[in-house]
């Protein structure tokens, strides 16, 4: 089976919308006008430039210097700056080509996972993507597909998967922590010859600079996170808030305005950190099983 190519395209359209709302959000500030105004003056809707500012929606570069105008930005350098923001926010990505295939909330989830500067991961039952090999990700793909899955759609989930993973491996990567049960790595998925593979997979990378592997041993008995995985993404631009990405066996949530439920969630992740194995002991635990499968 194909690995899906390393991918070299430059930043994403999601982090372009991010740095276009933050400077407009700024403008707005600098002339003293509130989002109904600025929907009144433009004949907008409120949700307009709500979703503007949010940086969930691109806005056209015909709105944007409608806007600039009202906001008095009137220089001619700083206007074209923000214009080819607007247009660079417009262009299309390598998963643009999976929208149909995919839910709007997972395909929001690659765009912040792609525009993420760390990421903190927590799996108690399985490897998450990112690190996961080929054969793995194959195996956990077919068998929680729905009865009557094509095979050009489980063949697409196999390349999103594999094509996420270039966030660890470009060449200014992702900078990563998780932490995982140690049902996660114990727990069988596919045929027995996956594991070992899999298990080098987790050396390999825990001994990048990037990314950082712990395991919360069985020996730490209940803890706060048996119940659920969960992703929080936080971003270089202090203005942008922190998201919290929750996937359960149908639903998948995105979060990024109750900060109030993203610190707690902070809280949680310190604690299984605290009761993991560390980087070192992870890697003797990681180092021992994969001399057991030898």
């Amino acid at each position: 089976m194909r690995r899906a190519a390393v991918n070299t395209t430059p930043p994403n359209p999601l982090v372009q919308r991010r740095r276009l709302r933050t400077e407009l959000r700024r403008a707005r500030s600098g002339v003293n006008l509130t989002q109904e105004q600025v929907a009144r003056a433009m004949d907008w809707s409120l949700s307009k430039i709500i979703r503007i500012e949010m940086g969930a929606v691109a806005i056209s570069t015909n709105d944007l210097r409608a806007l600039l105008q009202l906001y008095s930005v009137h220089d001619l350098e700083r206007t074209d700056e923000l214009i080819e923001l607007a247009r660079a926010s417009r262009q299309s990505s390598w998963w643009s080509k999976y929208r149909a295939d995919i839910s709007p909330q997972f395909l929001q989830f690659i765009e912040y996972e792609e525009g993420a500067s760390f990421l903190r991961t927590y799996e108690p039952l399985l490897i998450p993507g990112l690190l996961q090999t080929e054969e793995y990700a194959d195996a956990l793909i077919r068998k929680l597909a729905d009865p009557g899955t094509s095979a050009s759609l489980i063949q697409t989930r196999m390349d999103i998967r594999l094509t996420r993973q270039h966030l660890l491996e470009q060449e200014s990567p992702l900078t990563s922590i998780f932490i995982l049960d140690e049902a996660a790595i114990q727990r069988l998925v596919g045929e027995r010859n996956i594991a070992p593979d899999q298990i080098q997979r987790l050396i390999m990378l825990a001994n990048r600079p990037n990314v950082t592997i712990e395991v919360v041993p069985f020996s730490a008995g209940l803890h706060m996170g048996m119940l659920e995985s969960f992703v929080i993404l936080e971003f270089p631009e202090p203005e942008d808030s922190d998201v919290l990405f929750m996937e359960t066996s149908r639903d998948m949530i995105l979060s990024h305005d109750e900060a109030g439920e993203i610190t707690g969630y902070l809280e949680v992740f310190e604690e299984l950190r605290g009761i993991s194995l560390g980087t070192d002991g992870t890697l003797a635990l990681l180092a021992n099983l994969a001399k057991q499968m030898a």
